[in-house]
């Protein structure tokens, strides 16, 4: 028998963002007023109700009992939302702007204690620099054949702004972050080399706070696994991806459970003293000025 609610019957096709702002209208809230209700934020709201990346199955039930929904309603849309996660789903950069999913990453990273992060090329922006930021961002939006315009700019300061927003989490005490890179990513010449410089300095005072562990796989230590990409985990139960032409996320336990023992691979094949490294690619930026 279908479930009826508040603005009408939900179909099984119909997406779960969809039926909540339904049950939105039929209150009479609006995204302020549900945001304030369920202490999220507008944005996040919109972004749920839109379908844009994927919804945490708490959130979901959160939103819904707020709207009145019976529980067989809340597990019923949960059971939807985590269903969403048993497969990679493609999140395209290009369809959403590259500040709001930067937006999305914060909401994630606000709603995670333990944040791991294996990058074996590039910095994860929660340790760019805003200069570094910019650069790689500009890559990103250049690939996707963005017009290099004054819209286009402003869509990068925005970014940027938005990542280096994002970084205020590791102020926090109760989180842990936990960043693996190769030497590889210190090699890299993101910026200009009086840039690399101060990213350097960044990554070395960075790794003194107490919450944060910066650790770095040698170029000449064997691997155990090849670095095919990078990724960050947010406890046990998101796992984010970049590549060239999207961004992919997955809830599904099986793909969280296989990222989590790679990180650990990757994590013991990695050394906790960075100073050394970080002295000799200061050296090697200063050297080219």
């Amino acid at each position: 028998m279908p479930i009826i609610v508040n603005g009408g019957t939900p179909s099984d096709q119909e997406p779960v963002g969809a039926v909540l702002a339904r049950m939105r209208r039929a209150k009479g809230y609006t995204g302020a007023a549900l945001a304030e209700i369920v202490g999220m934020s507008q944005p996040k709201i919109s972004r749920i109700e839109r379908g844009r990346g994927l919804a945490d199955p708490e959130d979901i039930a959160i939103i819904a009992r707020a709207l009145g929904a019976d529980e067989p309603l809340v597990r019923s849309l949960m059971e939807r939302a985590e269903r969403s996660h048993d497969r990679m789903t493609d999140w395209r950069p290009t369809s959403t702007g590259l500040a709001s999913r930067q937006e999305s990453l914060a909401d994630w990273e606000r709603a995670a204690q333990t944040i791991r992060d294996f990058q074996p090329a590039v910095l994860n922006g929660l340790l760019q620099t805003s200069e570094y930021a910019r650069a790689a961002l500009l890559s990103f939006q250049q690939l996707a054949n963005t017009p290099t315009d004054d819209s286009a700019e402003t869509a990068i300061l925005s970014a940027v702004t938005a990542r280096i927003r994002r970084q205020e989490i590791l102020a926090d005490p109760a989180k842990s972050f936990r960043f693996v890179i190769t030497e590889a990513v210190l090699r890299n010449q993101i910026c200009s080399p009086a840039e690399m410089l101060a990213q350097m300095g960044k990554l070395r005072n960075l790794a003194l706070r107490p919450n944060v562990e910066l650790s770095v796989i040698p170029e000449d230590r064997p691997l155990v696994m090849p670095p095919l990409h990078g990724f960050m985990l947010l406890d046990d139960s998101l796992v984010v991806i970049d590549v060239y032409n999207t961004g992919l996320t997955t809830r599904g336990r099986n793909d969280v459970d296989r990222y989590r023992q790679v990180f650990e691979l990757f994590r013991d094949a990695a050394s906790d003293d960075v100073g050394p490294l970080l002295d000799r690619y200061q050296t090697l930026y200063k050297d080219r000025l």
